[in-house]
C-alpha cells in the first residue's frame, strides 16, 4: 500500500478530559474528525489506532477501521507505527484525532512532500502576529532554502534584532516564519525506526517530538498552508469549533 491515513486517538486528556468524546452538535469530536477526513479524501485509506474500547466503539458505530494499541504509548507517534505494523503502508499520513477541520488540500500536500526524499513531512502557516509569536503553545518553525526545517521552538525564533526581539511581520513573510500544525507524514520505515530512538535532549526541554527527528540528522520536509486549522485542546477551542459547525455544517444524520 502506498499512502494511509493513521489518526492516534487516547481517550485521556490533560487540559481537557476526554475531549474527543465532547459531543459538538450531538456528535463527538473524534466522528467530526472522521467524517471530515473521509469527505475531504476519499483517496486515501483511512484507520484509526486507538487505546481504549470507548473510542473503539463509537468509531465501529461510525463505520470506520480500527486498530487497537498499547495504552501505555507516551506520544502519537509509536501509537501510529505499532498500527502501521498491521498496515504496512510505504508513506503514512498522520491527522490528528482532535483536528476537524483539517483539509484535503493539506493531506494531498503532505503526500506529495513524503513522495520526495525526506523522511518525515509537516505544515505550518504563515506567522503574522505578536501576540502568536510571543506565545508558547504555537510552535514556531523556519527552513532551509530548500524547504525543509531548521528549528521548531515555543519560545519567540527568530529573533528580530534590528526591532529588539519586538515581530517584525515583513521580515517574518520574507523568512518565512511558521506556525507549526499538527499534521505530518513518514516514510514507513522511517516511522519504525523513530519509534526506537531514544528521546532527544532538546526534544525533552521542548517538549517536542520533531526535535528528536532534527537531532538525529533526518529531513524534514514543509509545506506551507494557509487553510484554517482548529485543535480542540481546550473547552474554549471546542466552542470556537462549535460555532463553525453552526455556521457552516448540518449535524450527521
Amino acid at each position: 500500500m502506498k499512502h494511509a491515513i493513521i489518526v492516534p486517538a487516547r481517550v485521556s486528556s490533560t487540559r481537557f478530559p476526554q475531549k474527543l468524546l465532547h459531543k459538538v452538535r450531538g456528535k463527538p469530536v473524534l466522528l467530526w474528525t472522521a467524517d471530515r477526513i473521509r469527505s475531504e479524501a476519499p483517496e486515501f485509506p483511512l484507520w484509526f489506532a486507538v487505546d481504549s474500547d470507548v473510542l473503539r466503539d463509537v468509531l465501529v458505530q461510525g463505520g470506520y477501521q480500527v486498530i487497537m494499541t498499547d495504552p501505555a504509548h507516551t506520544c502519537g507517534t509509536d501509537r501510529i507505527a505499532e498500527a502501521n505494523r498491521q498496515i504496512g503502508a510505504e508513506h503514512v499520513i498522520n491527522v490528528q484525532a482532535d483536528e476537524p477541520l483539517v483539509t484535503g488540500a493539506q493531506i494531498r500536500r503532505l503526500a506529495e512532500l513524503i513522495a520526495g526524499p525526506a523522511e518525515m513531512a509537516t505544515l505550518g502557516a504563515p506567522l503574522k502576529y505578536e501576540k502568536d509569536y510571543q506565545n508558547p503553545n504555537h510552535v514556531k518553525l523556519i527552513c532551509d532554502a530548500q524547504g525543509h526545517a531548521i528549528c521548531f521552538s515555543r519560545a519567540p525564533i527568530p529573533y528580530f534584532r534590528d526591532s529588539n526581539g519586538q515581530f517584525d511581520a515583513e521580515r517574518a513573510r520574507a523568512v518565512p516564519v511558521l506556525i507549526h500544525l499538527g499534521l505530518y507524514a513518514y516514510k514507513g520505515a522511517f516511522l519504525e525506526a523513530f519509534s526506537k530512538m531514544p528521546p532527544g535532549r532538546i526534544e525533552q526541554i521542548e517538549k517536542l517530538e520533531m526535535l528528536r527527528v532534527l537531532e538525529q540528522g533526518c529531513r524534514i520536509a514543509v509545506g506551507v498552508t494557509e487553510d484554517a486549522l482548529i485543535e480542540i485542546d481546550t473547552r474554549e477551542q471546542a466552542a470556537q469549533f462549535e460555532a463553525v459547525v453552526k455556521e457552516h455544517f448540518k449535524p450527521r444524520s
